[in-house]
C-alpha cells in the first residue's frame, strides 16, 4: 500500500502543470468558440502542448500562434538564431547574477521574519521584487531565445513592468501571457467592461482573486490577488468619476513600484501570520547584528551593487530604442566586446554556489 500525504502529493505533481494545462485549455476553448479549427495532426498538437523551452514556466502560448509553426517547414536563419543567443545571455544574467544572488538575502529574512526589523526587512522586500522579476523574466528570455534557435517564435512575456506608472499598466507589462489569458478566458466571458460599472468592478476583482488562487491554494496568494484587484478597482473608480491625479511620471512609477513590492510580501511570506509580522516589524529599527547576519558569507555588497547597477543600465537601454539603435550601429568589435563582457560577468559573479531554483516552476 502507498501512503499519500501532502509531501507525497507535492512530489508526484508534475512540474509546471498549470502552464501546459492553461495552454491546452486555451486550445480547447478556442476550438469550442470556433476561433480555431481543430488540428488532425497529433504530433504537432503534442509538440504544441509539450514544447520543452516553455513547458514548465511559460510563456503560455496560444494555439493560433504556436501550433501552425509546427506544421510548416523551418529554415535556419542566422540572424534570428543570433538574436536568440543574445536574449538567452541576458536571461542568464538576470537569473544567475541578479535573482540567485539577491535570493540569498531574501531567504534569510523571510525564513525568520521574527528576527529582523526596519531596513533589513525593507531591503529584503525590495530584493524580492528584483528577484521574482529577474528570475521569471530571465527564464522567459531563455525560453524565447532557445526557441529562436529552433526557428520558433514565442510571445514576449515581460515589458519592463517596474517602469509602469499605474497598476493597470503594470499588468499590461507583467507576465503578459498569463494576464491576457485571464482577460480573454475569464474576465471577458464574465462580461468584462461591457456591462454595468458595478458588475465590471466585480469581474475585475474576481479575476484577480482567481489569479491569486492560480499561484497556489494558500490565503497569502488570495490576499495578493485581492490587493491588486482592489487597487485596479480604485483606478477604475477614479476614471469613472473623472477624478484625476496629475502626478509626475517618475513619482507615479515610484508609487506603483512601492505598491507592487508591498503586495509581494504576501506572495513571498510562508503564511499570513508571517506576512503581517513582516509588515509590523518594518516600523521598528533594525540592529547592526541583523545586517551582519544578512551579509554574512554572502556575495560582496560592492559586487552586488555593481551587478544591480549594470542590470539597471542595460534594462533602461533595452527600453530606449535610440540607445539600442546606437549600440547596434557600432562596429562589430565594440558590439561583441559588450556581449562577451556580459558573459564574463555571468561567469565571475554568478551565484554558482546556490542551488538552482526557478520560482515559477512550482506553479
Amino acid at each position: 500500500n502507498i501512503s499519500l500525504n501532502a509531501t507525497t502529493l507535492n512530489i508526484i505533481l508534475p512540474v509546471g502543470i498549470s502552464f501546459y494545462t492553461f495552454q491546452t485549455l486555451s486550445y480547447t476553448i478556442d476550438v469550442y468558440m470556433k476561433q480555431l479549427t481543430a488540428t488532425k495532426d497529433f504530433i504537432a498538437f503534442s509538440a504544441f502542448v509539450s514544447f520543452f523551452p516553455q513547458l514548465v514556466a511559460g510563456p503560455i502560448e496560444r494555439a493560433t500562434h504556436l501550433l501552425p509553426q509546427f506544421q510548416k517547414p523551418r529554415i535556419f536563419d542566422n540572424q534570428i538564431a543570433t538574436s536568440g543567443l543574445k536574449l538567452m545571455a541576458w536571461g542568464f544574467f538576470k537569473k544567475i547574477v541578479i535573482a540567485d544572488n539577491v535570493a540569498q538575502f531574501v531567504e534569510i529574512v523571510y525564513k525568520n521574519p521574527e528576527n529582523f526589523h526596519g531596513s533589513a526587512i525593507l531591503l529584503a522586500t525590495l530584493f524580492f521584487s528584483i528577484q521574482i522579476y529577474c528570475d521569471f523574466s530571465g527564464y522567459s528570455d531563455i525560453a524565447i531565445g532557445c526557441s529562436r534557435l529552433f526557428g520558433f517564435d514565442l510571445m514576449k512575456n515581460f515589458n519592463a513592468p517596474y517602469f509602469a506608472s499605474s497598476p493597470r499598466e503594470f499588468w499590461r507589462k507583467w507576465h503578459i501571457s498569463l494576464s491576457t489569458w485571464f482577460r480573454d478566458y475569464l474576465y471577458i466571458p464574465l462580461g468584462g467592461n461591457k456591462t454595468t460599472f458595478r458588475r465590471t468592478q466585480f469581474n475585475l476583482l474576481l479575476t484577480f482573486i482567481i489569479s491569486g488562487l492560480w499561484h497556489g491554494a494558500n490565503l497569502t496568494f488570495v490576499i495578493w490577488g485581492y490587493l491588486h484587484g482592489v487597487v485596479m478597482n480604485l483606478q477604475n473608480l477614479f476614471a469613472h468619476y473623472k477624478i484625476k491625479f496629475a502626478l509626475p511620471k517618475p513619482i507615479a512609477i515610484l508609487f506603483t513600484f512601492l505598491f507592487v513590492s508591498f503586495a509581494w510580501i504576501f506572495f513571498r511570506a510562508e503564511n499570513v501570520q508571517d506576512a503581517f509580522l513582516i509588515i509590523n516589524n518594518m516600523f521598528y529599527a533594525s540592529t547592526t547584528a541583523e545586517k551582519n547576519i544578512m551579509f554574512k558569507d554572502l556575495i560582496s555588497p560592492l559586487m552586488l551593487v555593481a551587478s544591480l547597477s549594470l542590470f539597471l543600465i542595460i534594462e533602461v537601454c533595452i527600453q530606449n530604442k535610440k540607445l539600442i539603435k546606437l549600440f547596434t550601429n557600432q562596429p562589430t568589435l565594440i558590439r561583441w566586446s559588450g556581449y562577451y563582457f556580459l558573459i564574463f560577468w555571468i561567469i565571475i559573479f554568478g551565484a554558482w554556489n546556490v542551488k538552482p531554483n526557478f520560482i515559477y516552476f512550482q506553479f
